[in-house]
């Protein structure tokens, strides 16, 4: 089994390394790395997005582990004056040990691995947000136990870059996955087209889409990018509402996650993620223990 460079969708890794991903974060919450295994190694942390949850959980854990963490913004570096990916990426892999990008576009952070001489993780493009689903899939085996293909999730509302990692997920741990979008908001079809049909389901009508689900998970209806749709979108997903009555239709164990920021009152009622089925903030802690987890599997 050929071992990752880099993290940059979940589908690029094979259902056992993402294993051992998900075994080794518990390892590292539970306080398994105290001997600071990154002592003297660097990472570039590249934003051309805004970050609460994968800036510092990126910083904070790099420095707990033993590392140094630099944060590198267009502004401030010659990428803001028109230095190519390649050349930037040829540059930076001399200098520290892996490279985590947060950008728009998915090809910025395919070019950069393949320039790149030293690991690239994925901290969010508009295609796919990689990190953030692991740590809600260490969420779901805290709450639900470590066999995921038994577990059934919905997904609700826009067929984002969240969406399509669960997709990814969903294809590498064998879970059963529905996905209620509106018209018009259905994920990446090509992402979709190589998830296992027969696990994996586009629904329409959310409250049907609901029944029996172990997690409910949703996001903000228009996501970075995409603050100019606001009032349309506001149309379109007037009926995909996480509230009270949806989760009613869930498995009476039902977890509710969500990757923040939310908006209450919009994708999800207030009740819902304030109440006692929410997980959102041990599902944001496990943000710093995947990231760890991620950089120890591919520094070495």
């Amino acid at each position: 089994m050929t071992e990752p460079r880099h993290f940059i969708e979940i589908a690029d890794w094979t259902s056992g390394q993402l294993q051992r991903l998900l075994d080794l974060a518990g390892r590292v919450r539970d306080g398994a790395f105290a001997d600071r295994p990154l002592e003297g190694r660097t990472v570039a942390m590249i934003f051309q997005k805004p970050s609460t949850r994968t800036r510092v959980s990126t910083e904070v854990g790099v420095a707990q582990l033993g590392g140094h963490a630099l944060m590198i913004s267009e502004l401030d570096s010659q990428m803001g004056r028109g230095e190519s990916v390649s050349d930037t990426a040829r540059v930076l892999s001399r200098y520290v040990d892996a490279i985590l990008i947060r950008t728009f576009g998915h090809e910025r952070v395919v070019e950069f691995a393949r320039h790149a001489t030293v690991p690239v993780v994925n901290g969010l493009t508009d295609l796919v947000h990689p990190c953030q689903v692991m740590a809600d899939l260490m969420t779901i085996v805290q709450e639900f136990g470590p066999d995921l293909s038994r577990m059934r999730v919905v997904w609700i509302g826009d067929g984002n870059n969240m969406a399509n990692s669960w997709l990814n997920a969903a294809r590498r741990f064998g879970f059963a996955l529905r996905l209620a979008c509106p018209p018009g908001y259905e994920p990446d079809p090509r992402i979709l087209d190589r998830a296992p049909a027969s696990r994996v389901e586009l629904a329409r009508d959310p409250e049907r889409a609901a029944e029996g689900a172990h997690v409910v998970t949703t996001d903000v209806w228009a996501s970075m990018g995409a603050e100019g749709e606001r009032k349309e979108r506001a149309e379109a997903f007037a009926r995909y509402q996480v509230d009270e009555p949806l989760m009613a239709r869930a498995h009476p164990e039902a977890i509710f996650l969500h990757c923040l920021p939310a908006h209450r009152g919009e994708e999800v009622a207030p009740e819902v993620i304030d109440g006692p089925r929410s997980r959102i903030f041990r599902e944001a802690e496990n943000r710093l223990h995947i990231i760890k987890a991620i950089l120890l599997e591919l520094i070495r």
